[in-house]
């Protein structure tokens, strides 16, 4: 990459929550961006520019992942990140998920992932450098026993492992692949939620904000020497019960 281009990043489930704060964090940062979701163009936070392209569809389709993929190679002729946050959360007593959330939850927290991942990473090998950022949670694999989701488990606890995986695969071609998981982040998720027992999920006593997300995906993007990796941003989650 030229030294004055732009870096280029894609950033699904864009809208809201932490892809917004990713997609506005890595704008303020310089790179030029293509955000996409099922209906971004509505957005009120994002407005289309030279260095922002908007693209509506269901990222779990391939077809969207081909449009989005070929839309930002168009714009900006490269893609250097891929941020793959687009995801879902139905918690029920696992009895009573139905087919439908088993599909809903598994297309988009994974199929989005499949899909993305595999259209990125042809351009990423000419780049000869490229870096994915799957976007988990810590409770995939810290279960509470306050808390049922099991399809979160099912659909997110096996990133980590993919990430390595890839990481391995793809590390001739000087592309990373890593994982972020989050705890409880105090996103429109969570707004009607009880935030004081969100909060008492985590040792440190307090619910994730999205920029605290926000600093491990730029540090990822950064530290160029680390792939294969899962960074907890989880309030100490993962150490146990203080």
């Amino acid at each position: 990459m030229n030294s004055n281009e732009k870096p280029v990043a894609i950033v699904t489930g864009a809208s809201s929550g932490i892809g917004l704060g990713i997609a506005q964090a890595l704008l303020g940062h310089g790179y030029r961006v293509l955000g996409t979701s099922r209906s971004i163009t509505k957005s009120k936070e994002l407005k289309a520019s030279p260095d922002l392209v908007l693209v509506d569809g269901e990222v779990s389709r391939k077809e969207t992942a081909v449009r989005v993929a070929e839309a930002t190679v168009k714009h900006f002729g490269r893609i250097d990140l891929l941020v793959n946050n687009a995801g879902i959360f139905i918690p029920k007593p696992f009895l009573e998920y139905t087919e439908d959330d088993f599909n809903q939850v598994m297309n988009t927290n994974v199929a989005s992932f499949f899909y993305m991942t595999q259209q990125v990473i042809p351009q990423m090998k000419k780049q000869k450098s490229g870096h994915v950022v799957y976007i988990s949670a810590v409770l995939a694999d810290q279960p509470s026993g306050s808390v049922t989701a099991l399809l979160a488990v099912l659909s997110k606890s096996p990133m980590p492992a993919v990430s390595k995986a890839l990481a391995l695969e793809f590390a001739a071609h000087n592309i990373r692949f890593n994982t972020v998981s989050p705890g409880n982040v105090n996103t429109p998720m969570h707004a009607n939620d009880n935030h004081e027992a969100l909060a008492k999920f985590h040792p440190l006593g307090r619910m994730g904000e999205i920029s605290d997300v926000v600093d491990a995906v730029l540090y990822l993007q950064k530290a160029t020497f680390v792939t294969g990796e899962n960074i907890r941003v989880d309030g100490g989650v993962h150490a146990g019960r203080a």
